[in-house]
């Protein structure tokens, strides 16, 4: 059932979404069952805003993006909001706000302000700043903090607007921690996909995280589909924190890959993707990023290329307009026209 609902979201994501590219179309890809790869938009189109905006979201859609990518944490009084850290001072200006300035302590080796030491209405009051070097930052100062819930319903509207389907991706933020001091994110997600008439696996939304025992714990009780996270081994085998991939496929319908863990030293195809096609488990690699050091070619453009050649499912992307262009290039080649 899981390896259908797979099948429903990339062909829903696809029809609807593309119109009409000819990738959508007849073309064969190398990929699990033949369809054209997604393009995710990592944090939002989080090369151009600040990440976990809905201004970063709002334009990855506007770009053509298939599915938006949504790191989520909890506060202190129990609501999910987008950001990829549960410490604050990288993407929010919460170091110049003198109120705050008793909340900032020392935990796991890092002193900082933490998401759940704040209110929603209190992170309300920050505003996301851009945290990459070499970034513009003059969106800086302008967005505040979305709940899931926000997001959920941007992309409601949008999809009303578009007649068009709009996936997600969320990944879930150091789970067993935030469970560890009374706030678990598992009822909190299960509540909002519920309320959000997500919960399904034929619902255009995939669960992803690195902790296999939240995935093993969602996958008992929610029908929702889930992708194990893997940033990968010091030696070969894939062994996910004692989770080789045929346990993977037990629990989860995709691999979320570090994008290094597809090639070999030289290059070439480490097999990671054949191995993961064979369980049945897709694979989304993370993170191509324009402004960054590709693992392959000599450009952005040349390492999107390779990955699709290698049939991956799904591409993070910080610039999901470049991954977009990429594939439609390739597709119009394929197609001979």
């Amino acid at each position: 059932m899981r390896k259908l609902a797979f099948t429903v979201l990339g062909s829903l994501v696809l029809a609807a979404c593309s119109q009409g590219e000819p990738e959508t179309q007849s073309i064969q890809w190398p990929t699990l069952r033949g369809e054209a790869p997604l393009v995710i938009a990592h944090r939002g189109a989080s090369g151009e805003r600040p990440e976990h905006t809905l201004a970063a979201y709002e334009l990855a859609i506007e770009q053509g993006a298939d599915v938006i990518e949504p790191d989520l944490v909890v506060t202190a009084d129990g609501v999910l909001v987008a950001r990829h850290d549960a410490y604050l001072s990288t993407t929010t200006d919460v170091s110049a706000r003198p109120e705050f300035a008793d909340r900032q302590r020392e935990l796991f080796g890092r002193n900082d302000w933490w998401v759940f030491d704040f209110t929603l209405a209190e992170l309300r009051t920050l505003r996301a700043v851009q945290p990459m070097d070499n970034r513009p930052d003059d969106h800086d100062g302008i967005y505040d903090i979305p709940t899931f819930e926000e997001i959920l319903e941007l992309v409601e509207t949008r999809q009303e607007a578009c007649a068009c389907v709009i996936a997600l991706e969320p990944e879930v933020k150091h789970p067993a921690e935030f469970a560890a001091i009374g706030l678990d994110p598992l009822p909190l997600l299960n509540a909002i996909l519920l309320e959000h008439d997500l919960y399904a696996e034929d619902a255009p939304i995939v669960i992803q995280s690195f902790d296999p025992g939240f995935l093993i714990r969602m996958n008992a009780v929610a029908p929702i589909r889930l992708a194990m996270l893997y940033s990968g081994p010091d030696e070969p085998g894939y062994d996910m924190d004692g989770y080789p991939l045929d346990a993977v496929a037990q629990f989860a319908s995709a691999l979320g890959a570090n994008k290094a863990l597809l090639f070999d030293e030289d290059g070439n195809d480490s097999g990671l993707v054949g191995e993961a096609h064979a369980l049945g488990l897709d694979v989304h690699v993370w993170t191509v990023r324009d402004d960054r050091e590709p693992v392959v070619g000599e450009s952005v453009e040349d390492e999107l290329r390779a990955l699709y050649a290698l049939g991956v499912d799904g591409v993070f992307a910080d610039f999901p307009a470049t991954a977009l262009a990429v594939r439609a290039d390739m597709a119009q080649g394929m197609t001979g026209e």
